[in-house]
């Protein structure tokens, strides 16, 4: 037994994790902002507004899926992550100045959602397949696993500072301060031990390249199951703005400091999960399937919560199984896919986990809008059960595949 932190003890790793830590907090602390600037400022209470800047934000990730995952696979991935993130940091500093200017709109949020969006599409699968070079193969499991619990760590930190802050100085700074949390990133890149990475041969440039990705899923069940799984639970179930934020203000009346105690709360859970997942050896099919189906209930309980310190309670487990469910798929994609092929199918299961939102969240901002915030985590619960029975079926089939006549 290796240990939950056994990746940390390597310089690069450890490195990255310094700066992926801060950048994290800084960047929980803008979607909290960010989110209460359109729910209370820029509308009044509208969650289909939240649901269509959710949906801006996670749509370039389908739209550009192709030339993604192409990238992660066959470009220098440290390079890349240099330019993403100095993207990402200036996107936010001019969506804080024209916040603290007073000239915001909600069509100004809009249009920085998805430039943001367009940025993360590039920027999410070099860094998760970045990570297999900060690694070697035997600990690539457990270093997925501790970027979970950092950016559920951030979870923890980042709405709730964010949530103080809001009352006091306003959103403005929040975004101003995610900006300068990007610099924490760019040092760590800096600072990496180039000779130490653990560079694969890139992949080559072939002429159908860009749709091997998709060949090489459709050529495995395990994977199609997988991916079918995390699109429901990405399209109607990740959706905690919408659900956290219209249950704190239209069904508790919460503030700012009682949306963002929120969200830290179920990140609590988001820690656990993600430690737990970190002591496993190897993710399983199982597992998956434990996790959607605890998601589904978890979603199911906290719509029946009378009171908030009871509501709060449920985003704890919601929380742990959530980060069980997503953090178990991406280690049994990691691990099951071929290195050269890595980047593709990886941005594939990104495009689909956050490409189902633009589909998911108006629809989920809708149903809180027209039927209330209980119904709308209604959906989501649904979408958990479904992906749990998907499971099943996929582990039934393959169980009557592997026996004996």
């Amino acid at each position: 037994m290796k240990g939950t932190f056994h990746s940390l003890r390597g310089y690069n790793y450890r490195t990255w994790a310094a700066g992926a830590i801060v950048s994290n907090v800084g960047t929980w602390m803008q979607r909290t902002a960010q989110d209460w600037l359109v729910l209370t400022q820029l509308t009044h209470n509208n969650a289909t507004a939240v649901g269509v800047v959710m949906a801006l934000q996670f749509a370039p990730p389908l739209l550009f899926l192709p030339l993604t995952g192409f990238a992660a696979d066959h470009f220098d991935r440290r390079k890349l992550l240099f330019a993403t993130q100095a993207a990402l940091g200036a996107l936010a500093l001019g969506l804080g100045l024209l916040t603290l200017s007073g000239h915001i709109r909600l069509w100004h949020v809009n249009v920085f959602a998805f430039l943001l969006g367009c940025v993360t599409a590039f920027d999410a699968p070099a860094r998760q397949t970045f990570v297999s070079e900060l690694v070697g193969e035997e600990d690539l499991a457990n270093a997925v696993a501790l970027n979970s619990t950092s950016f559920h760590a951030a979870r923890m930190l980042g709405p709730a500072i964010a949530g103080l802050l809001i009352s006091a100085v306003g959103s403005g700074w929040m975004f101003v301060l995610n900006a300068a949390s990007f610099g924490a990133v760019l040092c760590s890149l800096s600072l990496l031990r180039v000779n130490e990475l653990h560079v694969r041969d890139r992949a080559l440039h072939t002429r159908g390249g860009l749709m091997e990705g998709f060949v090489y899923v459709g050529k495995r069940p395990d994977l199609v199951a997988v991916l079918t799984m995390f699109f429901l639970i990405g399209t109607f179930g990740l959706n905690f703005p919408i659900f956290i934020s219209t249950m704190a203000v239209r069904v508790f009346g919460q503030g700012a400091s009682g949306y963002g105690l929120l969200t830290s709360i179920m990140a609590i859970g988001s820690v656990t999960g993600a430690l737990l997942s970190a002591r496993r050896a190897q993710p399983r099919i199982g597992l998956l399937v434990t996790g959607a189906a605890v998601f589904g209930a978890g979603l199911t309980l906290a719509a029946l919560m009378p009171v908030y310190a009871l509501f709060a309670v449920t985003l704890v487990v919601i929380g742990v199984s959530a980060q069980t469910f997503t953090t178990t798929a991406n280690s049994l994609v990691q691990l099951s896919t071929d290195p050269s092929m890595r980047g593709r199918v990886l941005a594939i299961l990104l495009a689909i986990a956050l490409g189902g939102t633009p589909l998911g969240a108006p629809i989920v901002g809708w149903v809180a809008d027209t039927f209330g915030p209980r119904q709308a985590l209604g959906v989501g619960a649904a979408a958990g059960f479904v992906a749990a029975l998907i499971g099943l079926r996929y582990r039934a089939k393959a169980a009557a595949t592997s026996s004996p006549g």
